[in-house]
């Protein structure tokens, strides 16, 4: 498989959003590949819809370099219409949400939930609560496997580094 190929099938949400200066339309659909209706659609689908309704210039809005004219959330789930948009069958999550706040973090995951039910999820995530319904989840120890199983599974062992890790976020007693 080619780069070109393997970029066309995956989709990646870093945990800084990348944001280019261009329209907000350009920002969410940079190849032009989509009609105004899908895009409406994937910001609607990614809870930006009233915000950019908002705007004076709409879909024309002018992105600032990195997107510094908007919050790190609303950055953020421009990130996410774009993947949206885009329906790619693998999603890779790198911290996507360890930026932004709880509200925008359960927007985001809620909108995972429902549109890319269908597709293979990789999360790396240091919030255990985004991670908790995945069916698998693969621990790691500098640098090392150091546990592989389903979340319940990982809970269910008292022992397992897990565990402590739920513990001590609070979701485990």
């Amino acid at each position: 498989m080619g780069l070109h190929q393997l970029r066309g099938r995956l989709t990646i949400i870093p945990q800084d959003p990348v944001l280019f200066s261009g329209t907000l339309r350009a920002n969410v659909d940079p190849f032009k590949s989509y009609s105004d209706d899908l895009v409406w659609k994937a910001l609607e689908l990614s809870h930006l819809k009233t915000f950019v309704k908002g705007l004076a210039a709409g879909l024309d809005h002018e992105i600032a370099e990195n997107g510094e004219n908007l919050s790190v959330g609303q950055r953020q789930l421009i990130c996410l219409a774009r993947a949206v948009l885009r329906k790619t069958k693998v999603l890779i999550l790198d911290e996507a949400t360890a930026a932004v706040d709880l509200e925008t973090d359960d927007l985001i995951q809620k909108t995972i939930r429902t549109e890319f039910a269908d597709c293979t999820i990789l999360t790396i995530a240091h919030r255990l609560n985004t991670i908790l319904d995945s069916d698998r989840v693969l621990v790691l120890d500098k640098g090392l496997v150091a546990e592989c199983d389903s979340p319940q599974i990982l809970l269910a062992n008292r022992e397992s580094i897990f565990f402590g890790m739920a513990k001590n976020a609070g979701i485990v007693s």
